[in-house]
């Protein structure tokens, strides 16, 4: 598994990772607090678009994906003291 956070309360993205392409499943848990969470991928590294529908999560969530080559980082806003956040693919 690639961790993108492990409980973090910071807003923003993580590093990004390639994503050799196929099938994958995103995992995220902890204390969301009022913070939001998105799965976004990028064929470019610089426009990024969310994963899936919903695709923003506000509780721990597993969700399965299929994606081509590409590359995934994981953004959190509006965490604040009390959150703590982990997210893996």
């Amino acid at each position: 598994m690639a961790v993108f956070f492990q409980d973090s309360n910071a807003n923003g993205s993580s590093d990004a990772l390639v994503w050799q392409g196929g099938t994958g499943t995103f995992w995220t848990w902890g204390e969301f607090a009022g913070a939001t969470l998105s799965l976004e991928a990028s064929p470019d590294g610089e426009n990024w678009f969310i994963v899936g529908s919903p695709g923003v999560f506000s509780e721990k969530t597993v969700s399965g994906f299929a994606l081509g080559p590409c590359r995934l980082r994981v953004t959190i806003e509006g965490a604040g003291e009390e959150t703590r956040i982990s997210a893996v693919v």
